[in-house]
């Protein structure tokens, strides 16, 4: 391979540039889950190998987590954003989204939950009916 196609030792130690991020970017913000769970896969490279670069990969983490339904992780990586920036509204704005998905998925797996209990109560009471019949 020549060595213009390699990316040069230095940029490992250099912050991602404008475009590479811009292409993780719209990847994690895209509506299609394959490029997201794509870009959800190369940020997570890059936090794990590359600590000087974690700050950075932090709120996309985030981003990218919840838009797949992955809201614990979401919520971790947001965390660690919002311990060093407290102040960041973006981040700020995101837990809430993340909150509020929490709420409802628990909201529907109650709901999910009340309704099987129904439906074996009355498949419960319709055979013990029949058996009294007899």
């Amino acid at each position: 391979m020549p060595s213009d196609v390699l990316p040069a030792a230095v940029d490992a130690q250099s912050p991602l540039s404008p475009a590479e991020l811009g292409v993780l970017r719209s990847h994690v913000k895209s509506d299609n889950k394959v490029e997201v769970g794509e870009g959800v896969t190369l940020l997570m490279d890059i936090y794990r190998t590359e600590p000087t670069r974690r700050r950075e990969c932090l709120y996309f983490l985030a981003v990218g987590h919840y838009k797949l339904g992955n809201y614990q992780e979401a919520k971790r990586y947001n965390s660690l954003l919002l311990e060093k920036e407290p102040t960041n509204i973006q981040a700020q704005s995101l837990n809430s989204l993340i909150d509020g998905a929490v709420a409802k998925e628990g909201y529907v797996g109650l709901a999910l939950a009340g309704g099987a209990a129904t439906v074996a109560g009355l498949v419960l009471t319709a055979l013990l009916s029949g058996r009294s019949r007899r």
